[in-house]
C-alpha cells in the first residue's frame, strides 16, 4: 500500500492543514513571490492550492499536506490527503453543462502550466507547476 508522502527535497516547505486554510495561502503566497513570480501568477498558485485544498477538507475529511519547493525552472505546489479521486481526467475536461461540481480542479488546470493527479486506494496527490520564466 502506498502511502501519501511529501518528496524528499529539503527546501521544501511542509505545513498539514485541517479546517482553515488561511495558513496554507500565506504560506503559498509567501513561497511563491520569494521563489520570484509576479503577483498576478502568485494568486493563481494561492487559487490553485486553495481549490485542491478545500477539496481536501470536503471530500478526504481528514488532515491534508501541502509540500511546496522551486528550483531555477519551476515551484512545484503538492497537496496530499488520504481520499480517493476516481476520474484520472478530473479537471482536465470542462465540467459538462448544468454541472453544480467539477469547476475548481477545471480552474487549477487553466492557472497552472502543469497539473498532475494521483490517486488509488491510499491516497491522493495533487502537484501543481508553475514555471519561473516571465510569462
Amino acid at each position: 500500500m502506498r502511502k501519501a508522502s511529501v518528496p524528499l527535497i529539503p527546501a521544501a516547505v511542509i505545513l498539514t492543514f485541517k479546517t482553515r486554510l488561511a495558513a496554507m495561502r500565506a504560506v503559498v503566497w509567501r513561497c511563491a513571490r520569494e521563489a520570484g513570480l509576479s503577483d498576478i501568477r502568485a494568486a493563481d498558485l494561492v487559487i490553485a492550492a486553495n481549490e485542491v485544498a478545500a477539496n481536501t477538507m470536503r471530500h478526504a475529511r481528514t488532515a491534508g499536506t501541502l509540500a511546496i519547493w522551486h528550483d531555477a525552472d519551476e515551484i512545484t505546489c503538492q497537496v496530499t490527503d488520504t481520499g480517493v479521486n476516481h476520474d484520472p481526467l478530473a479537471g482536465a475536461r470542462i465540467p459538462r453543462n448544468g454541472a453544480t461540481t467539477g469547476y475548481g480542479l477545471w480552474i487549477v488546470h487553466r492557472v497552472c502550466d502543469r497539473v498532475d493527479l494521483h490517486s488509488d486506494e491510499s491516497g491522493t496527490t495533487v502537484r501543481m507547476h508553475m514555471s519561473l520564466e516571465a510569462h
